[in-house]
């Protein structure tokens, strides 16, 4: 199972999609549990993966070290924006599996969003840690606006030679809504049929280029769909507060509904976590849901949730349409069907966007 562990609510930038750091009293700048108990719960887990999360976790490392003293078996990872990545000792970072960056395409988008300067900060951190651990798995964590050019700002991050795997959240939640329709119609989609290509190129030559959103989809193909929301959430990972409550989503932390337990008390998974508005739906095993959070709180009302549900259906029906000449490179022991096989909950990641 997948343990997202909140270190801190504190965050070192002020993005202007997320806002920054949560207030204190949601999510607490420190923590407030007996990590005895914690440890208690994923040592029930025959196959745990610890991934600590913010917030900025770095701004409290000495918990990081707190809980890989104290938690030996499971694989380790973090979601950082990076900038403070020399804060933790590198006899931990050698221990870590999966370090998931902050990074969303160019520089210049990058940094209108995230802060001037912060693109080269990150691009020096993922340097610094592929230095002192070659085995660390490198996740570009994208989020996508209505300044992104997709297959510009995937492309670039590719072509970095730096980051392993790239998946991408479409800003669709926090912000005030804007003119998505048009933006996905006339950017996003064509954005993605190029990208898609490329993806296809490298698979016809024997090279799987791991994007997230696609490598996903396919994965759900030729193994196991989702059950439910890809992530996970509530039925195959959770989230541990920093003043100890269990939550089935890492975002919802004003929300009693995402409230499963408590790390002192135990916490029960959702048992159906597959929403009956897509009960009845073709693409089902693909999507999942594709995102509890929007579900439970459609910010931009029941028009604008239909309108990105309707653009992710189109681009996983986008997905589905190589599978033809898939099968055949398959078939033709290019690709191998095992390679096609991904598990979001072991690296944190969002497979529909």
């Amino acid at each position: 199972m997948l343990w997202l562990i909140i270190t801190t609510g504190k965050c070192n930038l002020k993005c202007d999609y997320c806002g920054g750091s949560y207030p204190n009293k949601f999510v607490p700048w420190n923590i407030k549990y007996d990590i005895e108990k914690l440890k208690e719960l994923i040592l029930k887990d025959n196959f745990p993966t610890v991934i600590f999360y913010g917030g900025e976790p770095l701004l409290n490392y000495k918990y990081i070290m707190n809980v890989m003293d104290n938690i030996k078996k499971a694989r380790f990872g973090i979601q950082t924006n990076g900038l403070l990545v020399k804060l933790l000792p590198e006899e931990y970072w050698k221990r870590i599996n999966v370090a998931l960056l902050s990074i969303d395409g160019r520089e210049e988008i990058n940094d209108k969003h995230r802060g001037k300067g912060a693109y080269n900060k990150v691009i020096n951190a993922v340097k610094y840690l592929k230095e002192i651990n070659p085995n660390i798995e490198t996740i570009a964590r994208m989020t996508v606006t209505k300044d992104s050019d997709i297959y510009e700002e995937v492309m670039h991050l590719i072509k970095l030679k730096l980051f392993d795997k790239i998946h991408w959240q479409l800003d669709v939640i926090w912000d005030e809504k804007w003119d998505f329709n048009s933006w996905a119609e006339n950017s996003y989609l064509p954005g993605l049929k190029k990208l898609m290509e490329y993806f296809l190129d490298g698979l016809r030559n024997g090279r799987l280029i791991k994007i997230i959103p696609f490598l996903g989809i396919l994965s759900a193909h030729y193994h196991q769909g989702f059950i439910g929301y890809p992530c996970g959430a509530g039925y195959k990972s959770v989230t541990v507060s920093s003043d100890g409550r269990i939550l089935s989503c890492p975002i919802a932390v004003r929300e009693n509904w995402s409230v499963l337990g408590y790390v002192n008390k135990g916490f029960n998974l959702i048992k159906d976590p597959l929403p009956d508005y897509c009960k009845n739906c073709d693409l089902k095993r693909y999507c999942g849901g594709r995102c509890l959070y929007m579900h439970m709180e459609p910010y931009w009302g029941k028009e604008g949730f239909i309108s990105v549900d309707n653009i992710n259906k189109k681009y996983i029906k986008m997905v589905l349409s190589i599978i033809p000449e898939v099968d055949n490179l398959i078939k033709n022991g290019i690709i191998s069907l095992d390679s096609l096989y991904y598990d979001p909950t072991l690296d944190s990641t969002e497979v529909i966007p």
